[in-house]
């Protein structure tokens, strides 16, 4: 299809002059029959590949999405876009559901967004095989493989349904977290033939990642959130006590947060997802039921509580935050006990394993006890963090980001070679007089001379060693024994994590090697409503600036839309920088479409009118 047509309706309707990397080549595959998989981060503009070919095809794209929550944001984005589209879910009454049947008979829509579980459902599977389908578009399209860390068995169900069909469609699949392993899954689980493949890459410039280890979770957690009050961002928790608890904590503070996890009723859920999709609070407190896809634009911080099961998982979760290209925050606090939380969520994966045979099941439970293991040497390198993210996706780096926490940080080297010896000691001493090996737990109050009752019942206080690191948190120790691992004279055993010496322990013991320990300095916390400010694009006149999202939300309250519907914060500050006088210049700013400026324009060129005559 011609490049000008492509480009114009780029422009109608998204408002934006120029593609994003990766996206035309998939438009024109897709438009020239070809299946197509893309393969691009988070905001990196997805939708878009699946969507201009939908407007341009003859006939009725079917969009293959695993939340309800995410289809409602889609089709909400492309009715305020102008773009005729629908979901047939759950979530809509009798009525509602018949309605939109109706329509579909009728071709109103160009897409229609449907869960997978409903795709062989026999009343929907008739509907379809008499409608012209161009596309089939898969969304989230690692759920499909078994070796993805979000495996949902209901996507094996899309090629029957393409089986099923009087002629087969353009397929076209999209996610932003797939290994090379899992993006040659997806191929083989759809079916895809002859299809256009581009990855684009995983990097998200604009994102600053940051992992802290502090000794208290909840006050860092405070004021890191403090710090951003005039930001909307997510707060993620391993567990649902874990989200009441923070949510009550924030809430108590005076901060603006709502919850969001499968223990909630739906109407609990649809109601606190509203209150922060529309920014009446402006921190969601979440387990990863709060889940992927999320479409909310302007989430300026995602704070990981407890630590993800994967870097996939890390990487889609904190990937929600700046997704309208503005800087944004990812932080991630990590304690020890994550790491037991997390493997006992692997545990308890079995019931994503049902599709699966025994030893297909025992190598995902194989995959993901690596992935953990991944996971964890994120949080414990002093590394570039970013550079670590791009290295388990396969893609090349700098050596140093310029821009993260371990970059950015600050870092001493001591000399811990007494405490390593203690340690070493200590752990020699325990197996002498028990006769197995322990793990770090047990070993942490035996030198921290805990009266533990599991310590006392076992005489571990009569050790030599009992109490010599008294004066070390817990947490100072964990980090000894990390160090004395990385360097070989030490190691955990995998199946019941006891601590085991090696062939290098007798170094430390008996040959007087040295042991340094690099870490990074504690930061304080910062003052009170006072975020270290992420490198930023150039900036708009910020008075301005303010006095537009003043109207945006006017205008919002108006059309009962989520703020980030009217424009995101991106297009805010093209404006505030172009400072647009008519409505021709109004179409100029990146992000502003044909129907979202008559509907919205004269308000925004009023606001920036009056600005300009204050200013003269």
């Amino acid at each position: 299809m011609a490049e000008e047509t492509i480009q114009r309706v780029l422009k109608q309707y998204y408002g934006h002059t120029a593609f994003r990397p990766g996206q035309e080549e998939l438009i024109q595959g897709i438009l020239a029959g070809r299946d197509a998989l893309g393969v691009m981060p988070t905001g990196g503009g997805k939708s878009l590949c699946y969507q201009i070919p939908a407007l341009l095809l003859p006939g009725l794209t079917l969009v293959v999405s695993p939340l309800i929550s995410l289809m409602k944001d889609q089709v909400a984005a492309l009715e305020e876009a102008g773009i005729p589209a629908a979901f047939l879910n759950s979530s809509l009454d009798g009525e509602a559901f018949r309605r939109v049947c109706r329509e579909i008979h009728r071709g109103a829509y160009k897409l229609l967004y449907v869960a997978p579980e409903r795709l062989l459902s026999e009343g929907f599977a008739a509907m379809m095989g008499e409608q012209p389908i161009a596309q089939v578009a898969v969304d989230e399209a690692h759920c499909i493989s078994q070796w993805g860390q979000d495996f949902r068995p209901s996507y094996l169900k899309i090629r029957d349904f393409l089986a099923g069909l009087p002629q087969r469609p353009v397929v076209s699949a999209f996610t932003a977290t797939a290994t090379a392993e899992v993006q040659e899954d997806i191929l083989t689980q759809l079916g895809l033939q002859d299809p256009v493949k581009v990855v684009t890459g995983f990097d998200r410039p604009n994102l600053f990642f940051d992992v802290r280890r502090p000794e208290k979770k909840q006050p860092l957690l405070l004021s890191l959130v403090e710090a951003r009050r005039e930001k909307s961002g997510i707060v993620y928790c391993a567990t649902r006590a874990g989200v009441e608890k923070v949510c009550d904590l924030l809430c108590q503070q005076g901060i603006p947060a709502t919850r969001y996890h499968a223990g909630l009723s739906e109407a609990e859920r649809r109601q606190n997802q509203d209150d922060f999709q529309y920014d009446r609070k402006t921190v969601m407190v979440a387990t990863n039921a709060f889940g992927m896809g999320i479409d909310k634009s302007n989430v300026g911080f995602v704070i990981h509580y407890n630590m993800p099961k994967s870097l996939e998982a890390y990487y889609q979760e904190a990937g929600r935050a700046g997704r309208d290209g503005e800087p944004a925050e990812c932080i991630l606090l990590y304690g020890q006990g994550d790491v037991t939380t997390a493997q006992f969520f692997l545990q308890q994966s079995g019931e994503n394993h049902e599709a699966l045979t025994p030893e297909q099941a025992a190598q995902v439970q194989y995959r993901d006890q690596l992935r953990l293991e991944d996971m964890v040497a994120y949080c414990k390198t002093k590394a570039c963090l970013r550079g670590k993210l791009l290295d388990y996706f396969g893609q090349a780096h700098p050596a140093a980001c310029g821009h993260c926490g371990n970059c950015r940080g600050e870092f001493v080297t001591e000399d811990i070679t007494r405490q390593a010896q203690i340690v070493l000691s200590c752990i020699q001493r325990i197996h002498r007089k028990l006769g197995y090996h322990v793990g770090v737990s047990l070993l942490t109050k035996v030198l921290r001379g805990s009266r533990d009752r599991r310590v006392l019942s076992l005489g571990l206080d009569s050790l030599s060693t009992y109490g010599l690191l008294k004066g070390e948190s817990a947490d100072q120790i964990r980090q000894y024994l990390e160090t004395l691992e990385g360097a070989g004279y030490l190691r955990t055993e995998t199946e019941h994590s006891t601590l085991r010496f090696t062939e290098r322990t007798g170094e430390v013991l008996f040959q007087g090697a040295t042991v340094t320990m690099t870490h990074r300095k504690t930061e304080p916390l910062p003052a009170k409503g006072k975020a270290p400010k992420p490198a930023k694009a150039p900036q708009a006149d910020e008075a301005l600036l303010d006095r537009l999202k003043k109207v945006r939300v006017r205008v919002a309250k108006e059309a009962g839309l989520p703020l980030y519907l009217v424009f995101s914060n991106a297009t805010l500050a093209d404006m505030a920088r172009r400072r647009p006088r008519t409505l021709e210049e109004f179409l100029e700013v990146s992000g502003v479409g044909e129907v979202k400026a008559e509907k919205y324009g004269p308000a925004f060129l009023r606001a920036l009118a009056v600005y300009e005559e204050g200013e003269v």
